[in-house]
């Protein structure tokens, strides 16, 4: 993995998920004491003509940030993400769009918690019908994830370093 794409899980001064930013911002938190690395990445240095300097894995911010709300945001991506780019009717992973589980027509909105990931088959199929009446079950209830649930199970960022400050009530 290129320094390039590496990312580095920023956490808040009590160490709560913040989120995630390329190597090269968190080494300039790091360098300007704004934030420390809490675990480096192994076998990966950053190295300048005379020094070389350990590349972050997590960096913990000096200070702490209030966020009043951190959610992720609704997005068609985020809504692929969330289902696992899988139709949630038939589990296929081709020619993917997003259905509204009560139609639009119907009163129903544009929310997590309405719309799921679904093939153009069976989004054609389903039609303006409730999954009961077009006798289509859904794998899941769609939900709205969590930031540090969409941050360990959906972006795709699968660092094991990353484990313990991921995982609810740790800190």
């Amino acid at each position: 993995m290129s320094l390039a794409t590496k990312k580095v899980l920023v956490l808040n001064a009590d160490f709560q998920a913040f989120g995630v930013c390329n190597v090269y911002r968190a080494f300039l938190l790091v360098f300007m004491n704004k934030a420390e690395i809490i675990i480096p990445a192994e076998n990966i240095t950053l190295c300048t003509v005379n020094r070389a300097y350990s590349v972050p894995s997590v960096i913990k911010l000096n200070r702490y940030i209030n966020i009043p709300y951190k959610g992720v945001m609704m997005s068609r991506q985020n809504i692929f993400k969330r289902d696992n780019f899988s139709c949630l009717y038939c589990g296929s992973k081709n020619n993917l769009t997003l259905d509204h589980v009560i139609p639009r027509s119907r009163g129903g909105q544009s929310t997590w918690k309405n719309l799921v990931t679904a093939c153009k088959s069976c989004n054609s199929k389903k039609g303006d019908r409730t999954p009961d009446e077009a006798l289509m079950d859904l794998a899941y209830q769609p939900f709205k994830p969590s930031f540090v649930l969409f941050l360990k199970n959906f972006s795709g960022l699968n660092e094991e370093s990353w484990r313990p400050y991921l995982e609810v009530g740790v800190h």
